[in-house]
């Protein structure tokens, strides 16, 4: 049987909505989705989805554009 971690739901109530505040606070000053999913151990999908519930304004993706040369 492999070895997996239980799945971290939270179910809807005070403690999801501190746990997204929270996140969308961090997520404000600067902090990334990857490295607030690391520090909380959940995905990156279930930390953008609490920060989107939380009303989070997502920042555009990062790394250099690239340059068509003619």
């Amino acid at each position: 049987m492999p070895n997996k971690t239980p799945a971290r739901r939270l179910t809807p109530g005070p403690d999801r909505d501190k746990l997204a505040q929270d996140l969308k606070k961090r997520y404000d000053s600067g902090a990334s989705i990857r490295a607030l999913a690391q520090e909380t151990g959940r995905s990156y999908g279930g930390v953008h989805r609490l920060l989107e519930d939380a009303g989070a304004t997502f920042r555009s993706r990062g790394g250099a554009s690239r340059r068509t040369e003619s």
